[in-house]
């Protein structure tokens, strides 16, 4: 009985961490919005401004804007439109199709969907941040990398799975990680 106490406290903390990796992280990359970008959001905000719904739609155009959310941006939309920044953070952390990172040149996403995970991508994710120094939803200080932990891709007969900028290489091992990174530093 004690063993299946221990074997179930083990599985429960391997799922937590799993978890753990995906929450969303603010940015470490500083944000360069330009004037033209901030009139685009203004523009969309006005249209917007006392629809039901409008947060999200703003949101939505806001990422289309910038390509992420950034808590400047966040501020921004909260003044706008007359509702807290918690309000706003809370919904751009709550739907996965937000990020609040910019995407890096070399965007990698490492599936940690069920199949990829039973076969390892926990331990690809922590050789990617072993070798490059950036953790999961993370952007490397100089824009040059992005890392995230992703729900399933599709690709489950390949698992695991990594992406880097939409290419695919599945089947992996730790082993393989150093090679396919290489090839983009």
């Amino acid at each position: 009985m004690l063993c299946r106490i221990l074997d179930a406290q083990h599985i429960y903390k391997k799922f937590l961490r799993r978890f753990t990796s995906m929450k969303k992280k603010m940015t470490t990359v500083a944000f360069k919005g330009t004037k033209e970008q901030e009139a685009a959001l203004d523009a969309l905000i006005a249209e917007l401004k006392g629809e039901e719904g409008a947060l999200m739609r703003v949101l939505q155009g806001a990422q289309g804007i910038y390509g992420y959310l950034p808590i400047e941006v966040q501020k921004h939309i909260a003044v706008a439109l007359d509702v807290s920044l918690s309000e706003v953070y809370g919904v751009s952390t709550f739907y996965s199709q937000f990020s609040l990172n910019p995407k890096g040149e070399v965007a990698i996403g490492v599936c940690l969907g069920t199949a990829c995970y039973v076969k390892g991508s926990g331990d690809i994710i922590n050789k990617v941040t072993e070798i490059l120094g950036v953790k999961a939803g993370e952007t490397s200080p100089d824009g040059r990398y992005s890392l995230e932990a992703t729900r399933c891709i599709g690709a489950c007969g390949l698992a695991p799975v990594l992406t880097i900028n939409d290419e695919v290489y599945g089947r992996l091992t730790v082993a393989d990680i150093k090679g396919i990174l290489e090839k983009y530093m």
